[in-house]
Formats: C-alpha cells, structure tokens, sequence
C-alpha cells in the first residue's frame, strides 16, 4: 500500500503536480536505508536534495566599493573656478578718442557711397525677375516628361 503510494507521488512529481508536503514524503521515503529496488535510481535524487540543504557557502567575499564623486560639491568647485575666472578676465573699458570717432564716420561714409552705387546698379537687371517667374510658370513642363511622377506625387499629398 505504501509503495503504491509513492509510485503514485513519484508519477505526479514527474509531472510537476506534487504539493510541498508530498515532496517531503517523497525525501523521507528516500531517506530511509530500505528502499524497492525498482525505485533505487530515485533515492540519488532525493538525496542530492538532502544533501544541498545542508550546503553552505562559508568564504568570505572581499567587497570593492568605489569612492563616489560627489557631484554637488565638484559643481560648486566648478561655478568658483568660473567666477574666479570671469572677474579677472573682464574687458577693460577703453575710451573711445576723437580720432577713432574720425575713422568710424569715414568708413561709414564710404560704404554708403557703395552702398548706393550698388543699388543703382539692381534696377538695371529688374528684368530678371520677370523672367524668374516665367520659369516657374514652365516648369510644369518638367512634369509632363514623367507622368507617373506627377501621379505618385499628387497621391502623397
């Protein structure tokens, strides 16, 4: 009856249907010294179980830690460095004398007499943007040389 049993418990266990304590009664039975010699191959499973419970890993690990930046302090660092740096770093005011101001204003003059000499020079080709928007109307014609282009591009948009 006994055997009957645990055959019955070793089918389940096979199939991964066996509860917590029908395992236990399967590792007691395979404990004993005495076991049906056609469940022999069993009594090395079980007792592979029995024997990694009582495992323990005993070594000590040595623990690397890394030193942690801490970044709040290296930001402050950082924002001292760069107002150090902007105070002793600032422009010095120069003061501006009559003959720059001279040199400013000829300058001045000349490009606007370029300036000028330019723009006369733009209402002579006005004309060429006529014929730029004369272009654009015939581009049309561009379109006619691939018509399954003008198609796929009429249908993406």
């Amino acid at each position: 009856m006994v055997l009957d049993n645990i055959e019955q418990l070793l089918e389940k266990y096979e199939n991964g249907q066996t509860t917590l304590k029908e395992e236990a009664q399967l590792k007691d039975y395979f404990s004993q010294e005495t076991v049906a010699p056609h469940l022999g191959h069993y009594k090395a499973i079980f007792g592979y179980y029995l024997v990694n419970q009582q495992e323990a890993f005993t070594k000590t690990l040595p623990l690397q830690t890394k030193k942690k930046i801490n970044f709040k302090w290296l930001s402050v660092a950082a924002a001292v460095v760069l107002m150090v740096g902007i105070y002793f770093n600032k422009p010095n005011e120069d003061v501006i004398t009559d003959q720059d101001r001279l040199a400013y204003n000829q300058a001045k003059s000349y490009l606007e007499l370029v300036s000028k000499a330019l723009n006369k020079g733009t209402t002579q080709v006005g004309y060429l943007d006529a014929l730029n928007k004369a272009g654009t109307h015939v581009d049309y014609l561009k379109e006619m040389e691939n018509p399954i282009g003008r198609i796929l591009k009429i249908n993406n948009q």
